[in-house]
Parts: structure tokens; C-alpha cells; sequence
């Protein structure tokens, strides 16, 4: 893999947002979603080499409350407390404009800044992106009932954080997943409170994606179970200039699920032009 270059920088709030950096050219943030032991670089490995191959500078940000990131407890973690942070941090990093890549929860983060910042935003990448529809509405999905965990207490262990991850994953994917992965979110798990997923707060941005005027690329997992794939048609009716892709057989993690396949579309769109 790429040689990553590590950044942290203190944003408003008194708070301490890491960045890993590699490659050259025209700059993607990676922006990850939610979970017990999420983080940049654990989420997007099998994307960053072919990203920098094909002429990008990457960017993997550990959002508050993730990764290497400060984990405040007693506080609520709204959207916007998420996408400020990153934008501070991302700005003292000398990034003036980007093309965003988000998936679940960071697809979210990635919306909201394109609607707070849209001179920042590019392009946009997203998969299985949250936040576009009311909070309450992804509790009835299946896959945030089998989350449920002894996350955060003293019993949890490497075998539950394997558990977790088998959830975001299609059957035929599941006996794939490397004790590496297992083993690097588990650690940064035993380091996060419950309050990052307990006390998470998300608007409804679906009905705001008519404002947004960037060129987007939707793909989904015909079988995710967090965030359904019936959303894609929301940014199908709202959204001027935007295409979307399923993937059949495919959870809620594309860009690992489908790793090959996501890196060559992905790239195959951030290369046109405009």
C-alpha cells in the first residue's frame, strides 16, 4: 500500500481531527461511516492504491468519535458536529477543493458539506449513503438490530468485532474478511464510547438534495440492510446531473464487497470531464 503521510489537527470545539495523506493530483476525501472500530484507513485499504495509480491525492480522515480522532463522551453527535469538524480539519490541511467519496454515515457528512460548502465539493462519490431519510426510519432495518453488542463493555472481543463486520457484508463475502481488519477496528473500538453511536443524531437530507448541483455517483448493495437501496431512486428524482449503480449479491460495504469493480467506475468518473 501507498506510504501515508499522518496529520492531526485541533478544530473548534477543542477537539483533535487525524488525517492520513498519499499520492499526488487532484484531491479525494475518503469519508467513512459509523460503527464500533470505523476508521479511514480501515475502511477504504482496498481503494487507495488504485486511487493514487490513477493520478489522485488521497485523503483518509478519522471523523470525531472515530479512528485516531479525540472520542468525546457525554455529548451528542450530531451530523453537523461531524462535517465541521472534518471541514476545520481538512482546511488546515491546505485542501481547497475536493471530490468526496462517503459511504453510509460519511456519504451523510459528505452532503452536508457539499450543501454547507459547495465551492469546496467537486464531485461526489457515494455509497449507500445515509442521512437521506428520518433518523428513525433506519432502525427498522434488519442489520441495526443484529448490530446490537456488548460494544464499549468488558466483554467485548475480537469475536464480536468479527460479528460486526460479517453484519455490513452479503453472505458470499463474509468468510473473506482478514483477522487484519478484524484485529485494527477492534482496537480502535476499546477506545471509543457508546455515546459516538448511542447519542448520533441525523437530519433528513432527501429533502435537500435538489439543491445539490455537483455531479454525483450513487452505488449500492442490492441486499444492504442499514440504508436500503430503494434510496438511490431519491437522488434519481431530486438530482440534476447524477447516475446510479446496484450491485446484486452485495451488502452494505461496495467498496470492499466490490472493490475492483467500485475503483475502476469511480475513477472511470472522477476523469470526466464536467
Amino acid at each position: 500500500m501507498a506510504e501515508l503521510k499522518q496529520a492531526t489537527y485541533r478544530v473548534a470545539g477543542d477537539y483533535d481531527i487525524h488525517l492520513a495523506d498519499t499520492g499526488s493530483g487532484p484531491v479525494v476525501v475518503f469519508i467513512h461511516g459509523s460503527g464500533p472500530g470505523a476508521s479511514g484507513q480501515s475502511n477504504f485499504r482496498q481503494n487507495i492504491d488504485a486511487f493514487v495509480a490513477a493520478g489522485y491525492r488521497v485523503i483518509l480522515p478519522d471523523m470525531i468519535g472515530y479512528g485516531a480522532s479525540s472520542k468525546p463522551e457525554g455529548i451528542d453527535y450530531p451530523l453537523q458536529l461531524f462535517t465541521d469538524t472534518l471541514y476545520d480539519a481538512l482546511r488546515q490541511h491546505g485542501i481547497e477543493r475536493a471530490t468526496l467519496v462517503g459511504n453510509s454515515l460519511g456519504g451523510g457528512v459528505a452532503l452536508q458539506m457539499t450543501l454547507d460548502h459547495p465551492e469546496f465539493t467537486d464531485k461526489l462519490v457515494l455509497m449507500a449513503p445515509g442521512c437521506v431519510a428520518e433518523q428513525a426510519s433506519y432502525f427498522t432495518m434488519p442489520g441495526i438490530t443484529k448490530m446490537v453488542s456488548n460494544f464499549g463493555g468488558p466483554d467485548f472481543n475480537l469475536a464480536e468485532q468479527r460479528r460486526l463486520i460479517t453484519n455490513l457484508l452479503h453472505p458470499d463475502w463474509a468468510d473473506k474478511i482478514p483477522d487484519e481488519l478484524v484485529a485494527e477496528r477492534f482496537a480502535v473500538a476499546r477506545t471509543q464510547p457508546k455515546d459516538v453511536l448511542m447519542r448520533m443524531k441525523t437530519p433528513n437530507l432527501g429533502l435537500r438534495l435538489h439543491e445539490v448541483d455537483k455531479p454525483i455517483f450513487v452505488m449500492w448493495g442490492l441486499n444492504d440492510e442499514f440504508c436500503p437501496e430503494s434510496h438511490a431512486r431519491l437522488f434519481l428524482d431530486a438530482c440534476r446531473n447524477v447516475r446510479c449503480l446496484t450491485f446484486a449479491r452485495t451488502g452494505h460495504w461496495v467498496q470492499v464487497e466490490r472493490a475492483s469493480e467500485f475503483n475502476k467506475y469511480a475513477i472511470d468518473f472522477l476523469n470526466e470531464q464536467s
